[in-house]
């Protein structure tokens, strides 16, 4: 993938208070793994949010990932922890 990668501040902050097993895999996922995605698609249950087209989220390990995507940039906006079903 070309595309500029950019972190909010408030995906650093949600970062920083993660369980740290999680924290490290989170981490390894942002950013070392996910430069290596060639598609969006490849992400782990990547799905929509609202209609706007711009916003995403997908999964790592027991954490919602939200982004955002324009154009060439895809931003790391939040970390949530993945309700229970």
């Amino acid at each position: 993938m070309s595309q500029e990668v950019r972190y909010s501040r408030s995906f650093i902050e949600d970062l920083k208070v993660i369980e740290s097993l999680a924290y490290q895999k989170v981490y390894d996922f942002v950013f070392i793994k996910f430069s290596q995605i060639n598609y969006l698609q490849e992400l782990p249950e990547l799905r929509q949010v609202g209609t706007s087209g711009i916003f995403y989220r997908f999964t790592v390990e027991n954490y919602l990932i939200g982004i955002e995507v324009t154009g060439q940039i895809i931003k790391f906006i939040s970390i949530l922890p993945k309700p229970e079903i």
